[in-house]
């Protein structure tokens, strides 16, 4: 003989959404931050002249060099390794990270707007704004991090 139960229940369990480790999360948005840095980026070549420019040896205003693409390495790398560390560090060191890193990183994402046509002035403010408002999810997850 069988029991009957009520069968939405295990339905209705099955659709609660567990808690997210704050460290998921942090990573998550790092992840998604870095997607939407690189897709930028790439769109930006649709730009008229923005190829003949970089074929000329200049982006924006500086002489392509080692220097200068060792630095544009750097400002990639840093939300690709935050994907990492968001995921590993102890909880102290993780908030702290997170939270200085980003409040750095900040002004960078900002500065993409010098040099920007009034044609494009929806495309950055778009882009920086998506960028920006997931970075303020980073600093309010981390800063609100829970304290053992």
């Amino acid at each position: 003989m069988s029991t009957r139960t009520n069968p939405a229940a295990p339905r209705a369990a099955s659709l609660a959404t567990p808690a997210m480790p704050v460290q998921a999360r942090l990573a998550a948005a790092w992840t998604s931050l870095i997607f939407l840095v690189l897709y930028i980026d790439y769109f930006h070549l649709y730009q008229p002249g923005e190829i003949d420019s970089i074929r000329g040896g200049v982006i924006f205003e500086f002489e392509i060099s080692g220097m200068l693409m060792s630095i544009f390495f750097v400002i990639i790398a840093i939300p690709g390794l935050m994907v990492l560390l968001s995921a590993t560090l102890p909880a102290r060191a993780n908030r702290i990270t997170n939270i200085v890193v980003t409040a750095l990183y900040i002004p960078i994402m900002i500065f993409n707007a010098a040099g920007a046509t009034p044609d494009y002035a929806v495309y950055y403010a778009i882009t920086i704004g998506v960028e920006l408002a997931i970075m303020a999810y980073i600093l309010r997850a981390a800063a609100t991090w829970p304290r053992a």
